[in-house]
């Protein structure tokens, strides 16, 4: 790992490694979810709760990530990593930090919409009496 003549660090983000790393979160942030599931008692309020964790994390996730391309748009090349925060200089400078930073969230919380989404129909779908109706 070496550094330009501005102290940032290189090679520089690339893309796919900032949506590997979003996605992978995203997966990780379903087991806090499965376990804050299965902790809400009667059937109903466990659809509820799925159902508003999903569409807000949704919601959120796709906003953010536009935004988070948006800003990677912009940045024309010289996207940095949070770890370069030293080496701007100036405020237009930031949008640099801000890109990865946007579309890293907004893909953890599409990832994360999807699988409370998804869980929302296993719950519904569920025979009463079983462990995941509730």
């Amino acid at each position: 790992m070496g550094f330009d003549q501005d102290g940032v660090i290189l090679p520089r983000l690339r893309p796919m490694d900032v949506v590997r790393r979003g996605v992978t979160l995203g997966l990780l942030g379903v087991v806090p979810l499965v376990v804050a599931a299965m902790c809400v008692s009667g059937h109903s309020d466990r659809r509820e709760f799925l159902a508003v964790v999903g569409g807000l994390a949704g919601l959120l996730g796709v906003g953010a990530t536009v935004i988070g391309a948006g800003f990677w748009w912009m940045s024309a090349g010289d996207v940095r990593r949070m770890r370069d925060w030293g080496t701007v200089t100036t405020q237009g400078a930031s949008i640099t930090l801000i890109g990865p930073l946007f579309l890293r969230c907004g893909l953890f919380l599409v990832v994360l919409g999807a699988a409370a989404l998804g869980l929302y129909q296993l719950v519904d779908a569920a025979p009463y009496g079983s462990w995941l109706h509730g």
